[in-house]
């Protein structure tokens, strides 16, 4: 991870620089809002930590002039004020954790990982890629080496399926399932006729082949 430390006490950042970078962490540091806020808002970090009560521009502003810009990376307060009131303004001003000094590494690092993993999963997804094949999932646009491919829309979600489990074999089952809804099978020979059209779009005039069947177990998407 990429942090910010911003901590006036040099005593208090240099302990927890050396950690987070002992842990494999690269981690900048300013020692006053201003530089800070400089920072928070110029580059980008996985996540930052900040503390309450900084030389010429305070903690919670630092970290309200970053939600006011729409830089939305996890912030961390630290802080020696631990009262309920205290605490509950630091989230109102745009904090995602809290925690009181004096603390233990071990829960801060713990903290930051927790805080990294949920922007993680909340994060949503809107572009997939396996090689040189690339899906636009807010612009509904699939392009292979740069080049638009029109796809309908059931071999845009066939596709979609094929790309979020790339490198797997994925069964008729499966398909019917996810992409057509069917929970029986209708005896048909829907999905060849899909995986045809959609080979011949994304496969026919490039020179490696990503769309294989798997005889007697599926279809599998390698890029």
């Amino acid at each position: 991870m990429r942090i910010l430390v911003v901590e006036d006490d040099l005593e208090t950042a240099s302990y927890i620089k050396k950690g987070l970078e002992e842990a494999g962490h690269v981690v900048d540091h300013a020692d006053d809002g201003k530089q800070g806020l400089l920072l928070a808002t110029t580059e980008e970090y996985d996540v930052l930590i900040i503390d309450r009560m900084l030389p010429y521009v305070d903690g919670l502003t630092v970290v309200q002039t970053m939600r006011a810009s729409d830089i939305n990376s996890p912030v961390l307060i630290l802080s020696a004020l631990g009262e309920v009131d205290d605490r509950v303004q630091g989230l109102k001003s745009g904090g995602d954790d809290y925690l009181v000094k004096p603390f233990a590494f071990s829960e801060l690092l713990a903290r930051l990982e927790a805080l990294v993993r949920r922007v993680e999963i909340e994060a949503p997804t809107t572009k997939l890629q396996v090689g040189d094949l690339e899906m636009d999932l807010l612009g509904r646009e699939v392009r292979r080496a740069g080049k638009v491919l029109d796809l309908q829309p059931r071999e845009f979600r066939l596709l979609e399926y094929l790309m979020r489990h790339h490198n797997q074999v994925v069964t008729r089952t499966m398909l019917l399932e996810k992409v057509w809804d069917y929970h029986f099978d209708p005896q048909t020979n829907i999905i060849d006729v899909h995986i045809s059209r959609l080979r011949g779009k994304i496969d026919k005039g490039f020179d490696k082949a990503l769309l294989h069947t798997v005889r007697g177990s599926g279809y599998v998407l390698r890029g």
